[in-house]
């Protein structure tokens, strides 16, 4: 078992090394003369080793450059590094490309066999999303090196591929190329590109801090309350934080956090990881800086936050409240333990993908409700999913603005712009036309009812996982379309459609102005 987690961490973390080492090299500004070594290497102890060290780089990069590739491979890459929001895509790609031929080894399964070529895509995609649907038992199936690639796929896929790359930049050479920059500025929605280098770190600060303290708790509960030894109750630990925390929702029991619905100390850290990764690295960075002073918050700080809390406790109610009586889900447990149930179990749709109760049970008011929650999602730039509370808090102040019959849109006493509100409307209704037409093709494909259909194409788009169990049974072509729908919910439709795009065409002329009849 030991043997395996290794020899995965050591598979996950060259892999990776190695993308985001060749990413930053791709991108990074040509040394026109070789640079001198930081100041580090001539303070230190070592200096003569560093130095050598750091010339060794310089000559390996000058080499690399003066590769010559073909003319077609480098038309295309230089238009894919042009466009930032291509870059993510084909990171993401990569990513979910690499995991697929990891998931594939023999040695990645308990049985020893491999797993098929579907099963490895779906894991991947989900892996890398941060989504939680999974066709096998995660536990049961992966062996402790998939466990380790997976856990590996989560982190990457949460942290950002662009972030990765920026940050082994950083480390190196200790400065940013403006590409580099805008491809990490649209993968961490970041307000600026001046900001991404204070992006890079704090993700990388915030990441670890809240998945340190997390597992932390989580071991010493695995361990003292349920009698695991300490190093399984570590293992057990990380994985489920670092799932946490990036709103992956995958777990190494097959039912889920069912087992520990009634107990606060697994379910309430579990869900402060999913919160504080669903705010948003945005938010989270300007909370540390001003938290005490809310009139200096940004207006995208006070939509969040004040939206996670809205929908965080009316989703609580309505949850339990229809949940109440039910004896398959609520109904059996005692009166704190449904709160903690219904807290849980209103936490879960922004995009984090446990549960405590079994979904398959809800009735058909909650699962509307968890359609709308997920749908929704949580905060821009974080690890969670679905069109963002900012959107949908914009989409109302425009309707609010229509109502009233205000000439402009206002919101907690600022202008929005007139491009924020294209934005906001095209995300969402590119969104519903999505999850409409995966909808009706998985009722076509398959025999289950609308609301678990529905359900279930929410879940992927929105990278949620929970699911109602029908996952595994719908077949090759519904699994393709989710894992289509996981990749473009991770990445949003606004950034796949600009990745997809062939040109960009600027309008240098407006036409006449004509109305037409509305309603």
């Amino acid at each position: 078992m030991w043997g395996q987690l290794l020899l995965g961490l050591a598979t996950i973390a060259g892999f990776f090394a190695a993308v985001a080492a060749g990413m930053a090299l791709l991108m990074w500004a040509p040394l026109v003369t070789p640079p001198k070594a930081p100041r580090w290497a001539t303070r230190q102890f070592g200096a003569a080793l560093r130095r050598w060290v750091w010339r060794r780089a310089v000559q390996s990069g000058e080499r690399l450059r003066g590769v010559r590739l073909p003319a077609p491979v480098t038309r295309w890459a230089g238009q894919v590094a042009r466009h930032p929001s291509r870059l993510v895509v084909l990171g993401f790609a990569v990513a979910v490309v690499v995991g697929w031929g990891l998931l594939m080894l023999p040695a990645a399964t308990e049985t020893g066999r491999g797993a098929g070529a579907v099963t490895a895509l779906f894991t991947a995609t989900s892996a890398v999303c941060v989504t939680g649907l999974v066709i096998e038992d995660t536990g049961g199936y992966w062996s402790g090196l998939g466990e380790v690639i997976i856990l590996g796929l989560i982190q990457v896929g949460g942290f950002g591929i662009m972030t990765l790359a920026s940050l082994l930049g950083l480390l190196v050479a200790g400065r940013l190329r403006m590409r580099l920059q805008l491809g990490t500025q649209t993968e961490t929605k970041s307000m600026g590109v001046g900001d991404v280098r204070r992006v890079v770190l704090g993700v990388l600060r915030i990441s670890l801090v809240v998945e340190a303290v997390v597992a932390t708790v989580l071991t010493w509960r695995f361990a003292d309350g349920y009698g695991e030894s300490w190093g399984r109750a570590a293992y057990l630990g990380l994985f489920h934080a670092v799932s946490a925390f990036n709103n992956a929702g995958f777990g190494l029991y097959a039912d889920s956090l069912m087992r520990f619905v009634g107990d606060p100390l697994i379910c309430l850290p579990i869900c402060a990881a999913i919160i504080i990764g669903g705010l948003g690295f945005p938010v989270l960075f300007e909370l540390r800086r001003a938290v005490r002073t809310p009139q200096r918050w940004s207006l995208h700080t006070k939509i969040t936050l004040a939206m996670t809390g809205v929908l965080l406790g009316g989703g609580w109610l309505m949850i339990t409240w229809a949940e109440w009586a039910n004896t398959a889900t609520l109904g059996r447990l005692g009166f704190g333990e449904k709160l903690l149930a219904g807290f849980t179990t209103a936490v879960m749709p922004r995009t984090a993908g446990f549960n405590s109760v079994d979904v398959a049970q809800m009735n058909d008011v909650t699962l509307l409700i968890n359609d709308v929650l997920m749908f929704i999602g949580g905060g821009s730039g974080g690890t969670a999913g679905g069109i963002k509370v900012t959107t949908f808090a914009l989409l109302a102040f425009v309707i609010l603005a229509e109502v009233r019959g205000e000439p402009s849109v206002h919101a907690l006493g600022r202008r929005l712009p007139a491009a924020v509100q294209r934005q906001a409307l095209t995300i969402a209704l590119l969104s519903v036309g999505l999850v409409m037409a995966s909808t009706l093709v998985l009722l076509a494909l398959t025999p289950f009812t609308l609301n678990q259909v529905l359900f279930e194409v929410t879940s992927a788009f929105a990278t949620v996982g929970m699911t109602t169990g029908i996952t595994a049974q719908l077949g090759t072509a519904g699994h393709v379309i989710l894992i289509a729908l996981m990749f473009i919910g991770r990445l949003g439709p606004i950034t796949a459609g600009a990745a997809l795009a062939l040109r960009e065409r600027t309008r240098r002329y407006e036409l006449p102005e004509e109305r037409t009849i509305v309603g």
